[in-house]
């Protein structure tokens, strides 16, 4: 029947800070790349936003125009009645004929000044969106000169790192193929605690180089016998010395 082999203490500190060394490396290619990754998402979310409010003006504005039209083609109509009432004015029998006939016209002068204010009022406000969406054709030109320029400033990070980055990601995931299991599950869980991603550190000048409060002297010599992994009791940590952190390499 196969073993499994049993890792020492300090084989399990060296595999949990050769991930931790690794992981960094990756960290510090991300902050190479800033917040430019985020920043060009933005861009992207707020360009869609304006494009979409850009299409509702412009359906705004379309929705106006064809109100302009048909007020317009309903003045030419009651201009037609006016003319067809004039016509019958001449051939009227009596004043009560006459009389119905005037007023047909006067109703139709007054749709036709109706009308002629309705437009009036429609391309007031056409003018007003049409403004707004002149401003929002501009946002939308600037932003995209902006995300054009921070794009290409990622496509230039991405592409000086990329090989390293995969190259690291790949080390990463082999790292912690070697990582004891509850280890790793408490390494993980620590990293996302911090965002400088440091679960495993040193003892910097008798303070933990995390969170940089001093460690008791007794608790620094149990450090460096790697007889247990000790954690710092004030940021949780994992506790590494300066001798074993300088035997492991990547």
């Amino acid at each position: 029947m196969a073993t499994v082999k049993e890792y020492s203490v300090e084989e399990k500190l060296a595999s949990v800070l050769r991930l931790q060394k690794i992981d960094s490396k990756l960290d510090g290619i991300q902050v190479l790349k800033g917040e430019l990754p985020m920043e060009v998402k933005d861009l992207e979310d707020e360009i869609e936003g304006l494009n979409t409010r850009q299409s509702h003006i412009e359906n705004e504005v379309k929705g106006i125009q064809d109100f302009v039209a048909s007020k317009k083609n309903a003045i030419k109509e009651a201009e037609a009645l006016i003319k067809k009432y004039e016509k019958q004015q001449d051939n009227v029998k009596n004043n009560r004929e006459f009389e119905a006939i005037t007023k047909e016209m006067e109703m139709q002068a007054l749709e036709i000044k109706l009308a002629e204010k309705h437009i009036k009022d429609a391309n007031e406000e056409i003018k007003d969106k049409s403004r707004v969406l002149e401003m929002a054709k501009k946002a939308v030109a600037d932003k995209e000169a902006n995300l054009k320029h921070k794009k290409g400033e990622l496509e230039k990070i991405i592409a000086e790192t990329d090989k390293e980055e995969k190259a690291y990601r790949k080390d990463s995931e082999e790292a912690k193929s070697k990582v004891d299991p509850r280890l790793l599950q408490a390494y993980e869980k620590i990293r996302k605690n911090y965002r400088n991603g440091l679960a495993v550190v040193t003892v910097e000048r008798d303070s933990c180089g995390g969170c940089f409060n001093a460690i008791p002297p007794q608790r620094q010599a149990e450090i460096r016998q790697h007889k247990k992994i000790i954690v710092c009791e004030h940021c949780g940590r994992i506790l590494v010395d300066n001798d074993l952190e300088a035997t492991v390499t990547i």
